[in-house]
């Protein structure tokens, strides 16, 4: 269990340094964070399952402003980890994963303060032209966020696991399965808040026309979104044709009675 605890918080602090200093390779989405975990125990199927579960229901959560949003990296690791390990499967792992993730928010939070302190001093010493002390000040705030995960992962699965699994085991049948059909509805919950930044007057109609291709010609989630790309295509088309007609055309400022024959 220890080499496992040092894996999940290794992945939980890859996963939080990508947006920061790895680029934006979607390493913290629960989609691959949960097939990273599922490897990690042994469990990779349970792992892809779990970590869809959780995509759908934190797909539109994003940081806007000076917001913090919860911490899908842990939350998502440490509710699949503990899910693989109870042996309890996804509902498990919607239960713990969204109050975990916002616990660990505030550490974030946290973090982001200590770091301003950093951000002060990196300005000074660019002040005065001290290259290195820039680069010290540079490196720290990363450093912090991968700790800020890795020992919150680390602790848990190492110290928790068996007490979470005792815990789990005592919980009533009833209690479970009702909390699996609360989780089942989180996901409208991750839909509409992608909906609330995508939603316009414009593209509502194409999100009725998905509505209505899934109630009543029975389509799965693959054929519509072939038909969507396909519809796509064809306004792409048309779009382009229009323009390509307009550029083709002659400009003629000429009005009756204002040609000149000589």
């Amino acid at each position: 269990m220890l080499a496992q605890s040092i894996m999940l918080g290794i992945v939980a602090g890859i996963g939080i340094l990508d947006s920061r200093i790895f680029g934006m390779l979607m390493l913290e989405r629960p989609l691959v964070t949960g097939m990273l975990v599922g490897l990690v125990l042994g469990d990779v199927t349970t792992g892809v399952i779990i970590g869809a579960q959780l995509e759908l229901i934190w797909m539109g959560i994003a940081g806007i402003g000076a917001s913090t949003p919860p911490d899908v990296v842990t939350g998502g690791i440490l509710g699949t980890a503990f899910a693989i390990i109870s042996g309890q499967g996804a509902e498990v792992a919607l239960v713990l994963a969204v109050p975990i993730a916002v616990l660990a928010q505030s550490l974030g939070v946290l973090v982001r303060i200590i770091n301003g302190y950093f951000l002060h001093k990196a300005d000074r010493y660019a002040s005065e032209a001290n290259f290195r002390g820039v680069t010290f000040m540079m490196w720290i705030p990363p450093i912090l966020f991968f700790l800020s995960v890795f020992i919150p992962t680390f602790l848990a699965i190492m110290l928790g696991a068996d007490q979470v699994k005792g815990l789990i085991d005592a919980v009533p049948k009833t209690i479970i399965d009702g909390l699996g059909v609360a989780g089942n509805l989180l996901p409208a919950i991750g839909f509409a808040l992608l909906l609330d930044m995508l939603f316009t007057k414009k593209m509502g109609v194409f999100f009725f026309l998905g509505f209505l291709a899934a109630s009543y010609l029975e389509l799965n989630i693959t054929a519509i979104a072939l038909l969507g790309s396909c519809i796509a295509v064809v306004i792409h088309i048309v779009i382009n044709n229009k323009n390509e007609e307009q550029v083709s055309q002659p400009y003629n400022n000429l009005t009756e009675g204002e040609i000149n024959f000589d």
